[in-house]
């Protein structure tokens, strides 16, 4: 794999990004029976107001990784990769770098929520460390919450 620069998101990439979940997270809609809460954000508020970056192609970004600094926690907002890129390795580095921004905030964990039908991700983010820490039934399906805790250099 090549691996591609992240940049941080700005206002001009709101529609791009906006696009890029849209087709990654369309394959969830028959499973969920509703569209699941990243297709439903304003990504131009989410560029104003949260630390997002994304991961350009030749033609129009291919990742995006969406961080929220919690008190005890980076918490993933979300992640998204072009579905025409998905297993090429952007995924695992998007979460490294989430796991690195933590370790740079003085943070001692990773945070993320997932729908319990997604479960091709829930393996995924177990495979990489993340722990099931509770179910909140919300909007007819259960959200998944999963924490990754890792040392803090002192």
């Amino acid at each position: 794999m090549t691996e591609r620069p992240l940049r941080q998101a700005t206002a001009k990439d709101a529609d791009a990004i906006a696009t890029l979940v849209d087709r990654a997270y369309r394959k969830y809609l028959p499973r969920i029976g509703r569209p699941p809460s990243p297709m439903t954000d304003d990504y131009h508020a989410v560029v104003h107001d949260h630390d997002v970056w994304v991961v350009d192609g030749p033609e129009t970004i291919e990742a995006v990784l969406v961080l929220i600094p919690d008190p005890d926690a980076l918490f993933i907002d979300n992640i998204a990769v072009e579905p025409s890129r998905q297993q090429a390795g952007l995924g695992r580095m998007l979460m490294d770098f989430a796991e690195d921004e933590a370790r740079r905030l003085g943070l001692p964990a990773l945070t993320l929520v997932t729908n319990e039908h997604m479960t091709e991700n829930i393996a995924r983010y177990t495979r990489i460390g993340f722990v099931e820490t509770r179910r909140e039934l919300r909007r007819g399906s259960y959200t998944v919450h999963m924490r990754k805790e890792f040392l803090t250099e002192s």
